[in-house]
């Protein structure tokens, strides 16, 4: 009996959870602005691995309507577009670009979690290059700032 109360209680608890509105609205906002990118290819990699978490072009899964799910859906997001969104380009507060190839260089994005449901969105090492480089090429890089070299003039 004691499984069949646990699995009851975890019904109980996972309906409960449901009323939680967090993670719901998912309204993209409008787009503002976009950077210039360096070619159609940098921008393809870039939709088909970042643009849910870093655009306003998000496109929500199923998923993401159901509690705990919607939470983490909705949290990745904001944080994503919060540090590095391309659909609000040049806005004040707007981080620097070039993290962005930084993170992808070192394999933090896009994030493991994301993968599995994104199966797209996983990159081989050619591609991984690419979007590095491509990322560099639109954004610049720190590394070349600091030696006198900015690949954001033209």
């Amino acid at each position: 009996m004691k499984p069949v109360k646990l699995l009851a209680g975890a019904a109980i608890l996972f309906a409960a959870i449901q009323i939680v509105p967090y993670g719901r609205n998912h309204q993209n906002p409008p787009v503002t602005g976009e950077p210039k990118w360096d070619s159609p290819r940098t921008q393809e990699l870039f939709n088909r691995a970042c643009k849910d978490c870093h655009s306003n072009n998000t496109i929500w899964p199923w998923y993401s309507s159901v509690a705990p799910a919607s939470w983490l859906t909705q949290l990745d997001v904001s944080l994503g577009r919060k540090g590095f969104n391309v659909s609000e380009w040049g806005r004040p507060e707007e981080n620097e670009g070039e993290k962005a190839a930084k993170e992808v260089r070192e394999g933090k994005m896009p994030m493991f979690i994301y993968l599995p449901a994104h199966p797209s969105a996983k990159l081989n090492a050619a591609e991984k290059g690419e979007l590095v480089a491509g990322l560099v090429a639109t954004f610049g890089e720190k590394k070349s700032a600091a030696k006198g070299v900015d690949k954001n003039k033209d």
